[in-house]
C-alpha cells in the first residue's frame, strides 16, 4: 500500500526539473515520472496536469524544492495557491541528504530525484508564504544594506587612492559622486521604510512599542521584522533564536570536550542588524542588558562574547513584546520560564566550561 507521493523539483531561472516519487509501507520509494518545465506561469498549470496525471491514489502529496534566490518563489506561490503542501528546503540540508545516500553525480534531474525522495522519506516541514506588506519591507531592508554594502566598498576604494603615488582627479571626483548618489539612496530608502511601517496601524503601534527600547532603531527593528515574516513562523522563542543563528552548538564526545558556540547557522541579516544596537544599549546602560553585559563579561572576561548574549537578549526582547503588544519599559524584565533562563546560561558562556576544565 502506498503512503504519500512526493514531488521534487530543481529550479533554475528559466527551467524547472520535476521528478514525482511514491512511498509505501515498506518505505521504499519509487520513481513514478520525471519531467521538464518551463519556468513561467504556463509551465506551472502544465506541472500541475502533470503531478494530477500521475497520482492515481487519494493519498497526500508533497512538493519539495531548495530555496534558490528568488527563482522558485513564483512557482512555491502557485502551488501552495492551489492547494498544494509545499515544503522548501535550504539547499545545505539538501546537499548534506543528497551526499548521505549516495549520489555522488549532480545535475538538475538528479537532484529533482534526490528532492523527491527526500520529501517522501521525512516529514518536512510545510512552507507559509510570507505577507504582502512583511514582503514589501524586506525588499526595502534589504536594498538598504546592498546600497550601504556599496558605499562601504567606495569608501574604502577612495581612502586606498590616497595613498597612491599618483593621483588622478577625474577618478576621485567620479567615486565622490557614486558616494553622495548612494547616500542620498539610503535617505530615501529610509523614508521609505518609515512611510511603510505607518501604512499597517496595527505593525505601526507595536512598532511605536518597541522602539521605546533606547538604542534600537527603526532600521534594526523594521530588519527583524522583515525576515521573521512579523514573527508569524516562530511558535516560542527558541525556533526565533536557531532562526537567527544564535543557537548553541557543542562539540562533546567521551573525554574530549570542544569548543562550545553559536551555530551561525541562520539569517546572517539579523545577526548583522542587532550588532551596532548592542553597542548602543550597554553605552547607554540600559536594563536589563547592562546587567547581562557585565555579567557574562565578569565570567569569561572577552567583550564581543558578552555583546554576542546582549544581541539574543535583543531579539527575544522584541519577540515578547511585540507578541503581547506592550511597550518597553525601562524597568521591564522578560518573564523567562526556569528553561529558558537555563538556556541563556548556557548560551552566553560559550566556551567558560571548556575553558575552566583546562
Amino acid at each position: 500500500m502506498n503512503l504519500k507521493y512526493s514531488v521534487g523539483l530543481d529550479v533554475s531561472s528559466k527551467k524547472i526539473n520535476a521528478c514525482i516519487s511514491v512511498i509505501d509501507e515498506k518505505q521504499k520509494v519509487i520513481v513514478k515520472s520525471s519531467t521538464i518545465i518551463p519556468n513561467t506561469l504556463k509551465g506551472f498549470a502544465v506541472l500541475e496536469d502533470w503531478i494530477s496525471k500521475h497520482k492515481k491514489e487519494s493519498i497526500p502529496v508533497v512538493i519539495c524544492m531548495e530555496a534558490t534566490g528568488i527563482y522558485h518563489e513564483n512557482c512555491a506561490y502557485y502551488l501552495f495557491g492551489k492547494g498544494f503542501d509545499v515544503s522548501i528546503i535550504l539547499p545545505n540540508k539538501a546537499k548534506k541528504y543528497l551526499e548521505a545516500i549516495g549520489l555522488k553525480s549532480k545535475n538538475d534531474s538528479i537532484d529533482a530525484k534526490g528532492l523527491s525522495q527526500m520529501g517522501a522519506e521525512q516529514c518536512l516541514e510545510l512552507w507559509q508564504p510570507m505577507g504582502t506588506f512583511f514582503y514589501q519591507l524586506r525588499l526595502l531592508t534589504r536594498q538598504h544594506q546592498n546600497v550601504v554594502e556599496l558605499k562601504t566598498v567606495l569608501k574604502n576604494q577612495l581612502d586606498a587612492l590616497g595613498f597612491a603615488m599618483h593621483q588622478l582627479d577625474a577618478v576621485n571626483n567620479q567615486i565622490e559622486q557614486t558616494i553622495s548618489l548612494f547616500e542620498t539612496q539610503l535617505k530615501e530608502l529610509d523614508k521609505a521604510i518609515k512611510m511603510h511601517l505607518k501604512s499597517d496601524q496595527e505593525v505601526n503601534s507595536k512598532a511605536e512599542n518597541i522602539l521605546q527600547l533606547k538604542g534600537l532603531g527603526v532600521l534594526t527593528l523594521s530588519t527583524v521584522l522583515a525576515e521573521t515574516n512579523g514573527f508569524t513562523l516562530f511558535k516560542n522563542y527558541k525556533q526565533l533564536v536557531s532562526y537567527a543563528g544564535y543557537d548553541v552548538v557543542e562539540a562533546q564526545s567521551g573525554t574530549r570536550v570542544g569548543k562550545t558556540k553559536i551555530s551561525k547557522r541562520g539569517n546572517s541579516r539579523i545577526r548583522r542588524a542587532l550588532h551596532m544596537p548592542s553597542l548602543v544599549v550597554i553605552q547607554c546602560g540600559v536594563k536589563p542588558f547592562k546587567d547581562l553585559f557585565d555579567r557574562t563579561y565578569e565570567k569569561h572576561g572577552i567583550k564581543m562574547k558578552s555583546y554576542v548574549a546582549v544581541q539574543k537578549k535583543l531579539l527575544t526582547m522584541i519577540y515578547h513584546l511585540w507578541n503581547k503588544n506592550q511597550a518597553y519599559d525601562k524597568d521591564y524584565q522578560l518573564n523567562i520560564q526556569e528553561d529558558e533562563q537555563k538556556f541563556f546560561s548556557r548560551a552566553i558562556g560559550f566556551e567558560e566550561d571548556t575553558m575552566a576544565k583546562k
